[in-house]
């Protein structure tokens, strides 16, 4: 190491230990690392959204630091890792999931044959016209149609599979055990949230407001369209919530297709206004069904906020909010509660 690297080393961790110790961050690696980026002003993107998040946060939320150290500490390789590892999960969970639908699809035309080869004993013993016979042909048909394109979207998948495998089972291996990310919709998971109310919480942060969100009638497009397209729902949701997160909020996936978004600083009105937001944005999204290119336009959700108030419990906090959506979802679903 030479003299001016050590005496600028030396120079950052007499202001590192201050930071760290007044911000109540863990001395790991991955934050001395991201602090020591910060004093140096080595990136100055970095210095902007670190000092808006110490502006918003008494003490320095852990995934959001995890966040910024993957955007703009991380190297190359360890970066990639990360994109690998969630690649890979998405994948499979696009392949499950199309297996699934060949599965029903499958036993639909199972059905079908049976009903046909059932009705074919009837057609000579009660005399069927020419008209009833074509109309049961007609049904077969359309039923191998159905079958013969959903063998065919698998086809497509699993080749899509077999060549993304080869790429990405090596760095599979290398992957991060512990993922922060939501793989199919790119928001942090609910490990990240509980991680970060819980250290919210212990700063008592005044002005915490919490938004539920769940999709209104989700299980009609997985019944209705199969999961493939259910899982499109739960992508474009998740980046209308990512593009719309603001001053320190961050969006995660909660569980299945229920959201929740962290709102630092804000108050109950303002995070109301808020998740209104959010509510109309999401009203206005349009998808295409990849296997029949039906579009689908009735997308809402319906929200439910809290805001913290002193002697709130990570679940008292989450069941005031919890509590609002189920009355949103009681008054008719795509709107935000409390009025």
């Amino acid at each position: 190491m030479s003299d001016d690297m050590f005496v600028e080393s030396t120079k950052r961790l007499k202001k590192i230990v201050p930071l760290m110790m007044k911000h109540r961050v863990a001395t790991t690696p991955m934050n001395y690392a991201l602090w020591y980026s910060y004093v140096g002003n080595d990136n100055p993107e970095l210095t902007s959204e670190l000092d808006e998040l110490l502006l918003s946060y008494p003490i320095l939320p852990p995934i959001q630091a995890q966040t910024l150290y993957r955007s703009f500490v991380a190297d190359e390789i360890e970066a990639g890792t990360w994109r690998m590892r969630e690649s890979v999960e998405a994948m499979l969970i696009e392949l499950g999931q199309s297996i699934e639908d060949t599965h029903i699809d499958t036993d639909k035309f199972q059905s079908t044959i049976d009903k046909t080869f059932s009705s074919l004993h009837r057609v000579e013993d009660e005399g069927w016209s020419i008209e009833e016979v074509m109309g049961l042909i007609r049904e077969l048909d359309g039923g191998s149609k159905a079958i013969r394109n959903a063998t065919q979207f698998f086809s497509s998948s699993l080749g899509k599979a077999k060549d993304e495998i080869e790429i990405l089972k090596e760095e599979l291996e290398k992957s991060q055990k512990l993922a922060f990310y939501d793989s199919l919709t790119g928001l942090l998971n609910r490990h990240s949230f509980d991680t970060e109310l819980s250290a919210l919480l212990k700063s008592n942060n005044k002005g915490l407001c919490l938004i539920l969100g769940d999709i209104d009638h989700f299980k009609k497009f997985n019944d209705e369209y199969g999961h493939l397209l259910g899982d499109q729902v739960l992508k474009a949701v998740g980046r209308r919530l990512l593009d719309a997160t603001r001053d320190g909020s961050n969006a995660f996936r909660f569980g299945g297709e229920e959201f929740a978004i962290l709102v630092p600083k804000s108050g109950l009105r303002q995070a109301r206004q808020y998740a209104e937001t959010l509510r109309k944005l999401i009203d206005k999204l349009s998808l295409r069904d990849k296997r029949t290119s039906t579009l689908i336009d009735h997308i809402t959700a319906s929200f439910g906020v809290s805001e913290f108030v002193e002697g709130d419990t990570m679940t008292s906090f989450i069941a005031r909010a919890d509590d609002f959506l189920y009355k949103a979802k009681e008054q008719g679903r795509n709107r935000v509660m409390p009025l």
